[in-house]
């Protein structure tokens, strides 16, 4: 992991320094912006490993930055983890809704952000030397990182891409939101069953309507793949 490039985005230079210092000494090289101008040129520019976005920033905010970036196919694939003050439940799903990866609440530990961070790049990273995985017209390719559907290119992040390589290896097995934590997330102790939810939403949207089925909802228990109805 080290050596990746960190894009800090906060209008607070003494937070955007803290953060900094942090993941420096973890071994990353940090960029800065104080704004969403400022980030999204760096983005264009420098493409990233990934963004550390505040929530409430001057002029155009944090979350509509990142609804931008997710929609863009240049910018789509870019982990974002939203830092903000906002606490609240449904500020946390609004974030993972519009594609952040994870959500810390400020003010929040060094040690807590890079783990966390590491965590992320750890379920954005490729899998390679495996052969791609084929269900009808359902095709993941491990080495590319590309799913195709039908022959056509599927958009979704990378933690959707991860939970779909999940379940196409292990299918017609229920899974508890917990255990899907531990398998996709690599057991994470900081993200919340909740969250499984609104990915397993975002992932069926990706997969349209002729796939969504295949991600079949467990009453009681969790979710399973399946091409059983």
């Amino acid at each position: 992991m080290a050596g990746k490039h960190i894009l800090i985005v906060d209008d607070e230079a003494p937070i955007r320094e803290m953060i900094a210092v942090a993941l420096e000494m973890a071994g990353y090289d940090c960029l800065e912006a104080e704004n969403t101008q400022q980030a999204h040129a760096i983005i264009v520019d420098r493409k990233p490993d990934l963004i550390l976005l505040d929530w409430m920033l001057p002029g155009t905010s944090g979350i509509e930055l990142a609804r931008r970036l997710k929609r863009d196919e240049l910018t789509g694939d870019i982990p974002i983890i939203m830092l903000t003050a906002k606490g609240e439940e449904d500020n946390k799903i609004q974030g993972l809704e519009v594609g952040a990866d994870d959500y810390i609440t400020k003010p929040f530990s060094p040690r807590e952000l890079v783990a966390r961070l590491k965590a992320v790049l750890r379920r954005a990273a490729p899998s390679d030397g495996e052969t791609p995985i084929e269900v009808g017209g359902l095709l993941l390719d491990p080495v590319s990182h590309r799913v195709t559907i039908d022959g056509k290119p599927a958009e979704m992040g990378p933690t959707e891409y991860r939970l779909l390589q999940f379940f196409m290896t292990h299918q017609e097995r229920a899974y508890t939101r917990g255990q899907l934590l531990d398998q996709v997330w690599g057991g994470n102790v900081y993200v919340e069953e909740r969250t499984v939810d609104v990915h397993i939403r975002r992932l069926r949207k990706a997969l349209g309507t002729a796939y969504e089925n295949l991600v079949q909802t467990v009453r009681g228990t969790g979710y399973r793949f399946s091409t059983k109805s």
